[in-house]
């Protein structure tokens, strides 16, 4: 790795901070390094409240998105919770859909197949959508960029809420609301949530409608810190919040899927850590070796043993991933050396049979090895 040093703080923010927080120079610095310059910055960072969540109405459009909900269920109308294939996105679907379903039943789920549909909203789910009556569309973790899409949905008189995090395009779909910290024109005070954190911003909101707290809306907390650390978004702010009580319904009180999870690999006490490594691939195999909706149904499940036996599949699926993994890294390494292309700026490899989901982790393989940009291709 090329190591890049953080230039050394300013002596004066070091003392200020060493003196307040009763720490020694050499720890204030690497806090000052991080960005925690006060007491306070400090105990957000080591003492983490549910107090230091924002108001969930100070997103642009969450006003939008809840009365467009609110009026879905006033008029009973079917809602499709519609995510992406991977942890981030099957996450956010099982959060808001099975939020929804606690008190309103016309409620289902849609995740795109990743080979025949491929990324993000697509036709053919908005086709799903006018064949089975859905009038109203929740994606969550993707659509803001999904502007023709949205406008095709519009045609057919199907709405679309937008919740993402992904840095919108010059302009936004017209849908009811857009939910997305990253907007140009949103002041909502922290902007590096996942798709799921924005989906539980949403059920925060919509949360207050039926006079619940926070405290009332933990339980969902563990889908949220699952999907924090598979998306690899900065733990810091309203997502180290949510990681930290995350991890704690994820040790003490989980769903039955992810309790199915954490039983098969039998460790006790899990950190954020074994969620990116042990968690998280498990959940992404789905989407790489079968179809997302095994991810959510495992997610969505309430009876724990039918969650074991989601579980188990899952399990199997994450080993064939593994064994592809191997197998076409080993094959990829031995173009590289083949080609003498050890020397190059750049590494591309092709075979025609690689499998689709896996390439992604192989070319992360690849970077391990040689360290610079790498293009793996299949058919």
């Amino acid at each position: 790795m090329r190591w890049t040093i953080k230039p050394k703080p300013s002596e004066e923010k070091v003392k200020h901070l060493a003196k307040a927080l009763n720490i020694e120079e050499f720890v204030a610095t690497l806090l000052v390094q991080r960005g925690i310059e006060t007491y306070e910055d400090a105990r957000q960072f080591f003492r983490p409240t549910l107090e230091d969540l924002h108001n969930p109405y100070l997103m642009k459009d969450m006003d939008k998105a809840v009365k467009r909900i609110e009026l879905a269920i006033e008029k009973g109308e079917n809602i499709l919770v519609f995510g992406d294939y991977d942890v981030d996105g099957t996450t956010a679907v099982s959060l808001v859909s099975s939020y929804l379903k606690t008190y309103y039943p016309n409620v289902a789920t849609y995740i795109p197949d990743r080979y025949d549909e491929g990324y993000g909203i697509s036709f053919k789910g908005i086709d799903f959508a006018e064949d089975n009556g859905f009038s109203l569309i929740i994606a969550l973790d993707c659509g803001i960029k999904s502007i023709n899409h949205v406008a095709y949905a519009n045609e057919k008189n199907i709405d679309f809420i937008i919740c993402d995090h992904h840095r919108p395009g010059e302009f936004l779909p017209e849908a009811i609301a857009v939910l997305d910290p990253k907007r140009d024109d949103c002041t909502y005070p922290y902007d590096e949530l996942c798709g799921c954190g924005i989906g539980f911003k949403l059920i925060q909101a919509l949360g207050e409608n039926r006079n619940q707290t926070i405290e009332d809306l933990t339980s969902y907390l563990d889908l949220v810190a699952t999907a924090i650390a598979a998306d690899i978004v900065p733990m810091t702010g309203e997502n180290r919040v949510l990681a930290y009580f995350g991890l704690q319904v994820i040790n003490s009180d989980p769903r039955p899927g992810i309790k199915a999870l954490v039983h098969q690999i039998k460790k006790q006490t899990l950190d954020i850590t074994d969620v990116v490594f042990i968690i998280a691939p498990r959940i992404n195999a789905a989407g790489r070796n079968k179809h997302g909706n095994h991810a959510v149904e495992l997610l969505s499940e309430f009876d724990f043993d039918q969650a074991q036996q989601f579980a188990s599949e899952i399990e199997l699926y994450n080993s064939e991933r593994k064994d592809l993994d191997k197998q076409i890294t080993k094959e990829a390494l031995a173009q590289i050396l083949e080609n003498k292309e050890e020397k190059n700026f750049t590494s591309v490899v092709f075979q025609e049979d690689w499998h689709k989901g896996v390439i992604g982790i192989v070319a992360s393989r690849l970077i391990e090895t040689y360290y610079r940009p790498t293009l793996v291709f299949t058919k």
